[in-house]
């Protein structure tokens, strides 16, 4: 007796159909699957035949061979407990054969038979589209998610039971919906307002914020870098439909979604530990696991403390931040992740922290700069040095809430849009830089300052990337010479230690 299911697996972010063949042969009682599986579904077994059993179903005393095809790729985790209970149950003759083979389904099965979600539910529903499934069989609390993807019904249950009920014709498991309300009780963003005393760095963080450009904060412990640099997504627009899918879809698979917390509404922002390791930040490992990168693409990747990460870390995401994707490469198999992140970073100017009484020689503050590469720094467009604030401006500052300054990246945004432009100005070609509007002085500038600063192809194009956005917050259609002179002013080049 043979039967097949349907299920998924993750590969990175793309989704790979699982065909799932269940034969039930005389002989003496074993439980065998083949097909390249992991520990995970190595250990399915015991929880196929748990559940079933606690299903009140019947389990087959006899030889039972599960084959996940296609056999040369690697099976992980839980998600196929479902699709072998349901080809098992199928081979047996307690569901219609067709039943199961018409639907894609996917789930972790506990010992009394519930339905435990799985990362990845809306990538498998995209899947089973593609594939012709005429719909996806998941746990309950996934299935609003799934339905995200549109075009294929997406039908959740809490228990195996339900599920077998559902597909012999004698339950109604009703079509999740989409949930795409933003969640109640989230506590609001940061407020620029609370930083006081900043008014070079606030100007940098709303550039950063228009363009999309990456930025370097530098200066001692609690003058405000991590503040700052959390207040980022208090200005940026909201996702539009394009990227809050593409967000979604990403923490999907990541496992990051909360039940019911439908689709991303804003920009995610990661702030991993300095002692995130190479593979963790650009990713990687025995599978190809996301790495922070990609689970900032669309948003904002903030590396506290730069300098204190591991120089093959940061180096590993100098290709990353040119290309806006990385590509993961082992024996087997191979992953095209986006990483079009915005980094954003915050490190101090010396090993003591730079405050006063600074105690560091001048090799060591060397060494410690040394650390970042020039190919890395040569990648940022925004270095600002943020110092101490006087005690006065603490009292007397009471510096532009976020929703101003929203408002202005919002309409620096829309220039963009107006134009024409598919990317951000932080990653505009020189072409393009130029057909839409370059003065003769603005030019000059750049010349002169190439000249002076010896600053190499990719840091004038930065420049004039960065000079592009200045223009734009204020409305200008050329870039001037005013908006070329800010650029300079925090450009890495023209940026004191």
């Amino acid at each position: 007796m043979l039967a097949v299911a349907h299920s998924q697996a993750l590969v990175g972010l793309d989704g790979v159909p699982v065909e799932v063949e269940a034969h039930v042969a005389r002989g003496v009682p074993a439980f065998t699957i083949v097909g390249l599986p992991d520990k995970a579904v190595m250990e399915a077994r015991e929880r196929v035949r748990s559940g079933i059993t606690s299903a009140e179903l019947e389990f087959p005393l006899r030889r039972v061979t599960v084959n996940l095809a296609p056999g040369g790729l690697r099976k992980l985790g839980a998600r196929h407990d479902l699709a072998i209970a349901l080809a098992i149950l199928a081979a047996t003759g307690q569901v219609r054969r067709d039943a199961v083979a018409a639907v894609t389904a996917i789930g972790e099965l506990a010992l009394d038979g519930r339905l435990r979600d799985v990362p990845g539910a809306l990538v498998a529903a995209e899947t089973a589209r593609a594939a012709g499934s005429r719909a996806l069989l998941c746990p309950a609390g996934c299935a609003a998610e799934a339905a995200l993807a549109g075009g294929l019904p997406a039908h959740g249950a809490d228990h195996l039971a339900q599920a077998v009920a559902w597909l012999r014709g004698e339950l109604e498991l009703a079509r999740a919906e989409p949930r795409d309300e933003p969640p109640s009780g989230v506590p609001p963003l940061p407020d620029l307002a609370d930083v006081r005393g900043q008014p070079v760095a606030r100007r940098a963080l709303e550039l950063a914020a228009a363009g999309r450009h990456n930025l370097l904060m530098i200066g001692p412990p609690g003058t405000g870098k991590t503040m700052l640099a959390r207040r980022l997504p208090g200005i940026l627009p909201p996702l539009d439909e394009a990227d809050s899918l593409a967000v979604t879809r990403i923490h999907s698979a990541a496992g990051l979604l909360a039940p019911g917390a439908g689709r991303a509404r804003c920009a995610p922002f990661r702030a991993p530990h300095h002692g995130t390791s190479a593979a963790a930040l650009v990713g990687g490992g025995a599978s190809p696991r996301m790495g922070e990168v990609t689970l900032a693409a669309r948003g904002v990747l903030f590396l506290d403390e730069l300098a204190e990460f591991p120089r093959n870390a940061l180096e590993a995401l100098r290709q990353p931040l040119e290309d806006g994707e990385v590509a993961i490469a082992r024996v087997g198999w191979r992953a095209c992740l986006p990483a079009d992140a915005q980094l954003v970073a915050a490190m101090n100017p010396c090993p003591c922290g730079g405050a006063d009484g600074c105690s560091c020689t001048r090799e060591r503050v060397e060494a410690y700069r040394a650390r970042l590469s020039g190919p890395l720094l040569d990648r940022l467009d925004l270095v600002v040095r943020v110092d101490r604030p006087d005690a006065s401006d603490l009292r007397r500052d009471r510096p532009e809430p976020s929703a101003g300054v929203r408002e202005r990246v919002i309409e620096a945004r829309a220039r963009q849009t107006a134009r024409g432009q598919s990317v951000s100005n932080g990653r505009l070609g020189l072409a393009e830089i130029e057909r839409f509007g370059l003065a003769t002085e603005a030019g000059d500038l750049v010349q002169r300052a190439a000249e002076h600063r010896r600053l190499s192809a990719r840091a004038q194009v930065r420049l004039l990337r960065l000079a592009r956005t200045a223009a734009d917050l204020a409305g200008a259609a050329l870039i001037g010479r005013d908006h070329v002179a800010e650029a300079l002013a925090l450009h890495p080049a023209g940026t004191p230690g």
